[in-house]
């Protein structure tokens, strides 16, 4: 029987984000509707649901629409041109990475993971029975993995090496030149590797001009990539459930595809309309442009607060993505790091911010750390963290340490 851990911050967000008023605990830039959709098309006639269109299944793998568009995209960004055929539609990036393991992991096989991360990258592997040990990145190294640390653990069955970039709940970014060194690490031994890059493209403090901007992992010329990507994040379309996955290498597809008849058959046929139309070349610059202004100018909010309260707590700043992980402390001293369970739970109660405890939800090393999501509407990120700074002059002060809990 499959035995997986219960998902931390899954558990978190099910159990308390619907009490939320100032809800920067979410990692998607904020929603858009269908309505909000059709302003960001150049195409102002072009209509984003086909309503005489039948609902059959579709297209089992994916919408030629949809594929077609984010085949252009992968290909437009410095690598050799992309054959839809060369990718699959899943409903949501979770659903693509959680297929890939099904159908590549198993009893026998190490896998190493990029950590912290989103907890189904290293927890759904060991719950098919593979050894899985991970790939730690430190706050002060600005969240970046050791490279020497990855050849370390390499073992003779290591099969895969999963990373997470951007990176949840950090913010940070592998960059160009670690991502050469991790393929010719993989490549050695004709290792598979899996790149989350669900918070791709929504780098707002590096830009394409500079020479460690990293492409994705799929254009980097090794056949053994699989990335995956989704319309939650980046693309502010959560609500349509719409994720992906794609490889040069068409034996991996077909593994995964093989798997995927036995769970999702096909995507909405409207979920995928919706999706085309967005990473249409007439929407899809404007819409992550939109996105893009949104987190550099929320984080700027985020940046002055940290920086105000400097005292209390610290942070690599982020470099893309959503989310951003702050430690917060007493006494002027990282060594003594709140409750942050304690923290987020009378945080919620006495303001209706949401923030999320990185102790609880990525792991217990993570003391006094939250994982604030900026990239909500600009008024909700500012309201809350003003809601934030009152909680702390009133509150701060009688909020117990995290040691106190053994205590």
């Amino acid at each position: 029987m499959v035995q997986l851990e219960p998902f931390a911050v899954e558990l978190w967000m099910d159990k308390y984000e619907t009490e939320a008023k100032y809800q920067l605990a979410e990692t998607c830039c904020a929603s858009i509707s269908i309505d909000d959709l059709k302003t960001f098309s150049d195409d102002k006639s072009a209509e984003v649901l086909q309503l005489a269109r039948k609902l059959t299944y579709g297209s089992i793998r994916g919408s030629d629409a949809l594929r077609s568009n984010l085949a252009r995209l992968y290909s437009s960004r410095g690598g050799s041109p992309l054959s839809p055929e060369n990718i699959l539609t899943t409903p949501g990036a979770i659903a693509a990475n959680y297929l890939y393991f099904y159908s590549l992991i198993g009893p026998g096989d190490h896998v190493i993971c990029h950590y912290p991360t989103y907890q189904a990258l290293y927890s759904v592997p060991a719950s098919l029975g593979a050894e899985v040990d991970l790939w730690h990145a430190r706050p002060e190294k600005a969240w970046i993995p050791d490279i020497e640390e990855l050849k370390a653990l390499i073992k003779p069955n290591t099969k895969l090496i999963v990373i997470n970039n951007p990176n949840n709940p950090t913010g940070a970014v592998l960059k160009k030149s670690l991502l050469k060194k991790i393929i010719e690490v993989a490549a050695k031994d004709d290792m598979m590797i899996l790149s989350d890059e669900v918070y791709r493209p929504i780098f707002h403090s590096i830009t394409p001009v500079e020479s460690e901007f990293p492409p994705s992992m799929l254009n980097m010329g090794y056949s053994k990539v699989t990335v995956t990507g989704s319309m939650s994040k980046a693309y502010a379309l959560a609500g349509i459930r719409v994720g992906w996955m794609a490889s040069r290498d068409q034996n991996i597809i077909e593994k995964v595809a093989h798997a995927r008849h036995y769970t999702t058959i096909s995507v909405s046929q409207v979920d995928e309309q919706v999706a085309a139309f967005a990473l249409d070349a007439n929407t899809v610059h404007n819409l992550l442009a939109r996105n893009i202004q949104l987190a550099k100018k929320n984080l700027e909010l985020l940046e002055k607060f940290v920086n105000k309260h400097d005292d209390l707590c610290q942070w690599v700043k982020p470099l893309a993505g959503t989310t951003a992980f702050v430690k917060f402390h007493k006494d002027g001293s990282p060594d003594s790091p709140i409750d942050a369970v304690e923290f987020c739970k009378q945080l919620l109660e006495k303001t209706g911010v949401m923030f999320v405890p990185g102790d609880e939800s990525f792991g217990k090393e993570f003391l006094g750390y939250v994982r604030i999501g900026y990239v909500n509407d600009t008024e909700v990120v500012e309201e809350g963290l003003q809601k934030v700074r009152q909680f702390i002059k009133k509150e701060f002060d009688n909020l117990p340490l995290s040691a106190q809990k053994s205590t």
